[in-house]
């Protein structure tokens, strides 16, 4: 549960910015570290999504999603998430972005895809969904 911010009351996956002197996988590692105390591999995340956001047609921002299933240690809640796991067939869509119901049963799936997703101003709403599938190194 993200607590403040950006998406603040919506379940949500771990993550934020990537820094200058990042790669999405290197900042991916560190904000599950800062968000969760969780300690993960670059090795351990594979690659199964490049999302591009936009609200009424305006791009907010770029999104690698990453699968991890080997990590280190016990979630635990921090300032900006309250850790809480889910089986993958009774996942809270009511409480999370409204897109997330069209992209992330295709990664749990098994597929690896390219998206956009075009919300409307406030995000309560998608205008628009699309996908191709791909491969990431």
């Amino acid at each position: 549960m993200k607590k403040r911010g950006f998406g603040q009351e919506k379940w949500n996956g771990y993550g934020g910015k990537v820094t200058e002197k990042e790669t999405p996988r290197t900042a991916a590692v560190r904000e599950i570290k800062e968000e969760s105390d969780l300690s993960v591999s670059e090795e351990a995340l594979k690659q199964v999504g490049l999302i591009n956001f936009y609200f009424d047609g305006d791009h907010a921002f770029e999104c690698h999603v990453f699968l991890v299933r080997e990590w280190q240690g016990e979630p635990q809640e921090s300032d900006e998430m309250r850790p809480c796991w889910f089986s993958a067939s009774q996942l809270p869509f009511e409480k999370m972005w409204v897109a997330d119901v069209l992209w992330l049963p295709l990664v749990l799936a098994g597929k690896k895809l390219k998206a956009e997703v075009n919300f409307n101003k406030d995000g309560s709403e998608v205008k628009s969904f699309s996908y191709e599938e791909t491969e990431f190194n």
